[in-house]
């Protein structure tokens, strides 16, 4: 794992309950290249969107960050005040979604909410010249100018999405943390929203972050992916190497439950459930669902280690 523009070390965030702690995040480390786009994928549960939330300091209580570090340019976004972190969002980290409709305010047009973040950041210019950027970024995005003046409502669902982009671009961030942003698309709308963010990441040479359930998604899009279970990853490879020679049986399974187009077979899930954030089980928390599973991972934690170059996997095999 080398430097980068992001740097996340040793993150917990943990959900305080009547029954106690809820692990979400239990221990992730990685880090962003400039440019890259990273996928964090995994099981509903699995930590993927807290993390995210925890880079942007949007936890919520009972929600807390326990520990670890979040570095950004050098910069400890867990040191900052709120005052400077309302600063970094969308200036420098930016966040697409998931569920455009609930993240954009029905009652104010388009123009107003992108406006409405340059204002925030105090940008210098007058409205006309505000409004007049509005049109060039929606065109960058692949929307006519005048869906400024719409309403959300007025808008189909691949059209919110782009405007979410829009949103997330307009202050030219190192960072668009993009969570799920296709759900609920159909596949046509979801190819479109897709490129629609890959142009927009290109043209302002932003890293991003992608988090999804989709492994076919995450292998048309990212550079390198981290498989999450239990609020940890469990392998972090780049993505070729991971869809040509899954280390870790998790990884194997979740491509397993990919549709094949080259032959006709039975569709299969993950055998058993994921387990509860309150009472992980002990040693690896994938042992009691796991194919290849022996009896020192009833007992014992895998840490993360470099079991091949550049390839990263917690599992007792390696």
């Amino acid at each position: 794992m080398s430097d980068g523009v992001l740097q996340v070390r040793d993150l917990r965030v943990y959900y305080h309950t009547k029954r106690g702690p809820a692990r979400a995040v239990d221990g992730v480390s990685f880090d962003l290249a400039e440019r890259e786009r990273f996928g964090l994928v995994g099981e509903s549960g699995s930590g993927k969107s807290t993390t995210g939330l925890a880079i942007l300091r949007l936890i919520k209580p009972p929600g807390r960050i326990e520990s670890g570090g979040i570095q950004l340019s050098g910069v400890d976004l867990l040191k900052l005040s709120e005052d400077e972190m309302r600063r970094i969002r969308l200036a420098q980290v930016a966040l697409v979604a998931q569920g455009a409709m609930n993240s954009l305010n029905p009652v104010m047009r388009i123009r107003e909410q992108i406006v409405d973040g340059w204002w925030d950041h105090d940008v210098a210019a007058t409205r006309g010249e505000l409004l007049d950027r509005v049109g060039d970024l929606l065109e960058r995005v692949g929307l006519r100018r005048d869906v400024a003046n719409r309403y959300p409502h007025e808008l189909s669902g691949g059209m919110k999405q782009r405007v979410c982009i829009a949103i997330a671009i307009s202050l030219h961030p190192k960072i668009v943390i993009a969570d799920e942003p296709t759900s609920a698309l159909d596949v046509v709308v979801q190819r479109q929203v897709m490129d629609t963010l890959r142009s927009a990441q290109e043209e302002i040479g932003a890293a991003v972050i992608l988090i999804g359930h989709d492994m076919g998604l995450m292998a048309q899009f990212v550079d390198r992916l981290g498989v999450m279970y239990a609020g940890k990853l469990v392998e972090v490879s780049r993505v070729d190497e991971i869809f040509d020679d899954p280390l870790h049986p998790y990884t194997k399974l979740l491509i397993e439950c990919l549709p094949s187009i080259e032959e006709k077979r039975e569709l299969v899930g993950i055998p058993g459930l994921p387990p509860s954030l309150l009472g992980r089980p002990q040693g690896c928390p994938f042992h009691p669902r796991c194919p290849r599973a022996m009896d020192r991972c009833a007992t014992e934690t895998p840490a993360m280690r470099e079991a091949r170059p550049r390839r990263w996997v917690a599992c007792h095999l390696y």
